[in-house]
């Protein structure tokens, strides 16, 4: 079932009904229109279609970069560009005359106009006449008005005369319907030049944004409304966006010409003020003039001189500065700037009073000093005071110039009478001295390590300097009866560091040698199977990759430990860090069994021959690579499986046998060397197993 829009029906019924007969004298016929009394008069625009593929238009339209910027853009640092250009980027709806805005008075009627008029009182009638070509409207028992060239105001005026000659005891409202459309040219240096159809009610930046504003050689200060040949106003776009100032933004009439001149003289100002960028300038712009033009200065801005560059005869460019304080206090001071002057305000130095506090205080940091006042005692009390791993020495290092250059004096004080609020002479400070005040060495409040499992007092410990393994396990109680020394879980956050960046260095590597060279060969692709082919390929190198980088390492340490008994003294013995965690296991009875397998599980451990748990998985899968077979054990470590009655690793409760995939029959998989190698050492890492597929 169709749906037929009301808009169009609408349009259909005066063709059904004469005009006349919607205008009824109350006392012959019942009226049929409900009297509309507007306190305002709204207005809807037509021109929608016709700018609906400009967007697009700009859309496409490339990043615009003047030979200016260019130039500025050779100097080290930040990248400035043209004032004001990119107001226009967005698209011309956002400028656009809305739909239903209150008609001025001082707007022109002209023909396309929609006129509506109200009457009510003795005579109820509501009449929507168009304008005609001539000029004229035709009002039902009244005839034609000249209504062409007149304004909003006067409009009304003289409706309300000629209607009341033939309408007596009546109330009369005239408002505005539907608005023409009118034709203007935008040219000069527009970005998009040409004609275009918009609202009767634009004005000149509305056309402008139609035009994508004026291009970065267009001037943006001297912006011309040309009528009938002749000027009729200028625009000057920087007391819209500057000063919020849009007195200057003409409405336009049907022919206007929008002239963008070439862009006046341009200077950049850049470094500590509010707004960086390259203006433009008018006749008698000054330095002080380019300051208010950027906002005015940063709160860091030093204001005393500033460093600029200028171009002599199109031939050389030479540096100098200007003293901005003259400038201020003596206008005639004030320099006046040419085209291409850039300018760069510094950011105010450092004080040289200051003196910097490390070490052990509470607030470390720079603070003002008095020369000849400031003492040791003071600066320190300023810091927040000394941390309780405060020792009792400070290293003031001073640096001074001399005649035979820079010379570096160093002193160590005794301040433990800061610790305990003794009267000793006071040492004064000098600016830019630096004072270190020392802790204790080695000092840590102590150091939480957390040990968990099968141990008689499980929990977090608090260990000292040089602890180690053994003594915190004998803290924690020993092992329990259920307990599995062998398969202990050692944590160490260094550690994990180290094996992260493993993970991510071998992650990076396969990356490139998959994804960088395997892209390069889709390029040479010559037939639609190969393209898809090479795509499928691709996909899956990106998840395998992808995979790879989610991965975390564990941190875990190999750890021999049988007892505590063989552990005291040995190497594994190890001294304990901060966060290190212990784990020890239960007992287990199980051996894992994982990989390339008929049927991957947990067997109860009965032997130590790996392949005796291999033929309890069933043998090896067609895929198998038996001959990489390896053990992860359940301390951590792993050993490659060897059928020999001497050498072979042996199996224990706990451990996991590893059977790797064979990947010949994967093309992109033979391009990695030793890959299983790499597997196996991101499940020793990672303590996980890669699924490729």
């Amino acid at each position: 079932m169709k749906t037929i829009r009301l808009s169009a029906l609408l349009a259909f019924l005066p063709g059904l009904f004469p005009f006349g007969a919607f205008a009824q004298d109350i006392g012959n016929a019942p009226n049929p229109f409900q009297v509309e009394r507007e306190s305002a008069q709204y207005v809807k625009t037509d021109v929608q279609s016709a700018r609906k593929a400009l967007p697009a238009e700009r859309a496409a339209l490339p990043q615009e970069t003047s030979a200016y910027e260019s130039f500025v853009s050779r100097d080290d640092g930040p990248k400035i560009n043209q004032f004001g250009y990119d107001f226009f980027n967005k698209a011309p709806s956002t400028f656009a005359p809305a739909d239903n805005v209150p008609v001025t008075s001082d707007y022109v009627v002209g023909p396309g106009d929609e006129v509506v008029i109200s009457i009510w009182g003795k005579v109820e009638a509501r009449f929507a006449l168009e304008v005609s070509r001539d000029g004229n409207i035709s009002i039902p028992k009244v005839g034609l008005v000249n209504v062409s060239g007149l304004t909003f105001s006067e409009l009304k005026g003289a409706l309300t005369r000629e209607i009341s000659r033939y309408y007596t005891d009546l109330n009369l409202n005239i408002s505005m319907g539907s608005l023409r459309s009118i034709r203007v040219y935008v040219v000069g240096g527009a970005r998009v030049p040409g004609a275009y159809t918009i609202s009767s009610l634009s004005t000149m930046v509305t056309a402008l944004f139609e035009a994508g504003g004026p291009s970065k050689t267009g001037s943006m200060r001297n912006i011309q409304l040309k009528r009938n040949g002749k000027l009729v106003s200028t625009l000057d776009l920087y007391e819209l966006l500057l000063k919020g100032d849009k007195s200057s933004d003409a409405r336009l009439v049907n022919e206007d010409v929008i002239f963008i001149p070439p862009a006046g003289p341009l200077a950049g100002i850049s470094g500590d003020v509010k707004t960086p960028a390259i203006y433009e300038l008018k006749d008698g712009d000054s330095l002080t003039d380019l300051v208010a033009m950027a906002g005015g200065f940063a709160v860091t801005a030093y204001r005393g001189s500033v460093a600029m560059q200028r171009i002599f005869g199109h031939k050389f460019r030479d540096f100098y500065s200007g003293d901005l304080s003259e400038a201020y206090a003596d206008e005639s001071k004030d320099l006046r700037l040419n085209d291409g002057d850039l300018v760069k305000v510094f950011p105010i130095t450092e004080q040289d009073n200051a003196v910097n506090v490390a070490g052990a205080v509470a607030y470390p940091g720079k603070f003002g000093a008095d020369m000849g006042r400031t003492t040791l005692r003071d600066i320190i009390k300023l810091a927040g005071g000394l941390l309780p791993y405060a020792s009792n020495e400070a290293e003031i290092t001073r640096v001074k110039l001399s005649t035979d250059g820079v010379r570096t004096e160093r002193f160590i004080r005794d301040i433990s009478y800061l610790h305990t609020g003794a009267q000793m002479p006071p040492f004064l400070l000098q600016p830019n001295d630096h004072i270190m005040v020392k802790p204790i060495a080695d000092w840590k409040l102590y150091k939480m390590v957390k040990v968990d499992g099968e141990v008689r007092y499980p929990g977090v410990y608090t260990v000292k300097k040089g602890e180690r393994l053994s003594s915190i396990l004998e803290r924690a109680g020993g092992f329990t009866d259920k307990a599995y020394p062998r398969g202990v879980v050692f944590i160490r956050e260094s550690a994990r560091e180290r094996q992260q960046k493993n993970l991510e260095e071998i992650a990076q590597r396969l990356e490139k040698q998959l994804l960088v060279e395997g892209s390069a060969r889709m390029q040479t692709a010559l037939t639609a199977e190969e393209t898809a082919s090479g795509k499928a390929e691709m996909e899956a190198k990106e998840k395998f990759v992808a995979s790879l980088k989610l991965l975390k390492a564990q941190g875990r340490v190999y750890i021999k430990l049988n007892s505590l008994h063989s552990l005291k003294d040995s190497d594994y013995d190890i001294e304990l860090e901060e966060e290190d965690s212990i784990t020890i296991p239960a007992m287990s009875s199980m051996v894992n069994v994982a990989g390339a397998v008929m049927a991957q599980g947990s067997y109860i451990y009965s032997s130590s021959s790996y392949g005796d748990y291999i033929d309890m998985a069933g043998g090896y899968a067609d895929y198998s690579k038996p001959g990489k077979t390896f053990i992860l054990k359940a301390d951590g470590s792993a050993r490659k499986a060897r059928k020999c009655l001497f050498f072979g690793a042996k199996v224990e409760p706990g451990d996991t046998v590893m059977v790797p995939e064979r990947f010949d029959h994967i093309a992109w998989l033979r391009e990695i060397r030793d890959f299983t190698q790499i597997l196996m050492n991101v499940a020793l890492t990672a303590g996980v197993v890669i699924k490729v597929f």
